[in-house]
């Protein structure tokens, strides 16, 4: 019986180490370093600064049209410029959407 117990705690200590093992180890250093975006890349970042750049700034318009802070003249004549670059920002990021809604021509 001494025996059997024995053994048992032997073979408890010896899977409580198998099992701990993996967490044990010193992790593998991977690299950390960013590649450098490429050139498609740095123009759908720039589009996509420039539509939150418009959109921010609709919004900030609309709260000062709200609150007084700029006449109805003044918002009539500042709109139209930014919802133009907003939509145009969200054109150039999106072409396939363009595509998808464009008329398709019969041929015939």
């Amino acid at each position: 019986m001494t025996i059997a117990l024995a053994l048992g705690a032997v073979l408890a200590v010896l899977a409580v180490i198998a099992v701990a093992r993996p967490f044990l180890r010193e992790p593998e250093t991977a690299s950390d370093v960013l590649d450098e975006p490429g050139e498609l890349e740095r123009r759908r970042l720039a589009l996509a600064e420039e539509r939150d750049q418009a959109l921010y700034a609709l919004k900030e318009l609309e709260f000062d049209h709200r609150t007084g802070k700029i006449s109805d003249e003044d918002y009539r004549r500042l709109v139209g410029p930014l919802r133009r670059s907003a939509a145009e920002a969200l054109r150039a990021l999106e072409p396939r959407a363009e595509a998808r809604h464009a008329p398709v021509r019969q041929s015939g």
